[in-house]
């Protein structure tokens, strides 16, 4: 059985720490043992990168971009081996493993850049023979502390900008699926990338504290669950951190009368049913606009939810695998139960859902409420499955208000064919990242994400340009030369007269 290692200073190693079973979710089988690190081998990890900072900073940006190129083009060609590594431990079908391994690449490419990105202003003459120039440095040593439900393309929102900028990393990558993370790594040191910049030590609640608290990380990057990132938040900040923590969602897609009903039951099926839910953009409620619009879209979405091929990964027609781990389905099928016990109308039923062959896996059918309403609990929290609530508007003014009156404002969209109020929407809608006719509007690796209320703690959004904000700190240098200094002491604050 496969042991996951550390990587610390270069070097891959076995963690002394006690051991935690890695799953395969479509069987239900052990595939790994993970040790979970010591406290003492976090400090190893900061001390090595705290050494490494210095040079790794003072590094011409330019020769940092080519290490990521080269990283980029080590990850495409081991695209498979990686999607493979993410699909037995997460348990998303193979094709989804590779969406979510380009999108993280595009992060790396986006990376290369890093020249042009921490390229500082000049002003010539901003007083008699004085000029002013700014630039972004590096802030040292810096951590990034990962979720399952994306185990490549995550903590490549983090490190890939991170490290370009000048910056060493310590990586905890969730411990239900480790193994792609430390893929990447043997690819990132492949490409040159000198010992002690990026290094990954595994672990649980001890070792985000540890993290939390470590005197010489500057800055933490978290994304996960509400709760966690809250917690993450304040225990940080209250190190003197900088930290960006990325919560949860419940994410509406509103779709008006005029809407394409089937283009948005198909976008819907991507959207709420794609990697079994485990998105935190994913749809998890629709809200059709006028009862004659939601009749019309419950009936297209039932024969599909009832059509959807379910999985194993090594099923290339498969468009759904299964959840997580055990914990996490048995979590899901108390959420169904939940909402029948308060009255939703469960329209398709994916409990009891089995393959054949596969009986020990963490299969859930695909499910579909109807009539849900906003004092239930599937309407309120988060459930991270294949279970997608309907809940009806009778216009435009309570969809709205559904959506921002909810906790969370993540992400959200609206089918329409209307160009006004697609752009009134867009405009007054509590949430941080919206899509027009776009189910998930997941920003390109060259905008950022992040969204608003319960969604994002912290400043900062992730990767992109908010990324190098993140990841750097602004300094302003004023010159003057001797030849341009007339006599006598100023005692005035200087201005512009």
């Amino acid at each position: 059985m496969d042991i996951i290692e550390n990587a610390v200073a270069g070097k891959r190693y076995v963690s002394t720490g006690r051991r935690v079973p890695v799953f395969n979710p479509a069987t239900g089988e052990q595939s790994a043992e993970l040790p979970l690190s010591t406290l003492s081998e976090l400090n190893d990890a900061v001390a090595s990168a705290k050494k490494a900072w210095p040079a790794w900073a003072n590094t011409p940006p330019m020769k940092r971009a080519r290490v990521m190129f080269k990283f980029k083009q080590l990850l495409e060609a081991n695209a498979d081996e990686l999607a493979r590594a993410i699909s037995s431990e997460h348990g998303k079908v193979h094709d989804d493993a590779l969406g979510e391994l380009a999108r993280g690449i595009d992060c790396v490419d986006f990376a290369c850049g890093i020249p042009q990105l921490l390229k500082g202003e000049f002003s010539r003459n901003v007083g008699p023979s004085i000029d002013t120039h700014s630039d972004r440095q590096a802030l040292g040593v810096v951590a990034g502390i990962t979720p399952f439900n994306f185990p490549a393309m995550v903590p490549m929102w983090m490190y890939p900008a991170a490290i370009a900028c000048g910056n060493t990393f310590i990586l905890k990558p969730s411990e239900r699926d480790p193994s792609a993370s430390m893929l990447a790594w043997n690819l990132i040191m492949d490409a040159g990338l000198p010992e002690g910049v990026l290094n990954i030590v595994h672990g649980d609640k001890e070792m985000v504290d540890g993290i939390l608290d470590h005197p010489d990380i500057k800055a933490v990057s978290f994304v996960g669950s509400t709760p966690i990132a809250e917690y993450v938040y304040q225990r940080g900040t209250k190190a003197g951190k900088r930290v960006q923590a990325l919560g949860g969602a419940k994410n509406h897609m509103v779709i008006m009368p005029d809407a394409d009903l089937d283009q948005a039951a198909d976008a819907l099926m991507g959207a709420g049913y794609g990697s079994a839910g485990e998105r935190c953009m994913a749809i998890s409620v629709a809200v059709p606009v006028g009862k004659e619009t939601a009749d019309a879209l419950v009936a297209k979405l039932k024969p599909r939810v009832e059509a959807l091929k379910i999985g194993p990964a090594t099923d290339k027609d498969a468009e759904m695998g299964p959840v997580v781990t055990r914990m996490h389905r048995d979590k899901i099928l108390g959420y169904i139960d939940a909402g029948v016990e308060q009255g939703a109308e469960l329209v398709v039923d994916g409990r009891g859902f089995k393959l054949q062959g596969y009986e020990g896996g963490y299969y859930v059918g695909g499910t579909l409420f109807d009539n849900v309403t906003r004092d239930m609990t599937i309407y309120k929290e988060e459930i991270f499955g294949p279970v997608l609530s309907v809940v009806r508007a009778k216009d435009y003014a309570e969809a709205v208000d559904l959506i921002n009156t909810h906790e969370y404002g993540n992400g959200t969209a609206i089918f329409t064919r209307d160009g006004d109020a697609a752009r009134e929407f867009a405009d007054k809608i509590e949430v941080g990242m919206v899509g027009i006719n776009v189910p998930i509007p997941v920003p390109v690796a060259y905008h950022s994400f992040g969204g608003w209320k319960r969604s994002l703690f912290g400043d900062h959004s992730i990767y992109g340009p908010e990324g190098v904000h993140f990841y750097t700190r602004l300094k302003t240098v004023t010159t003057r030369w001797p030849a341009g200094i007339k006599g006598g002491a100023e005692f005035s604050f200087p201005t512009h007269k």
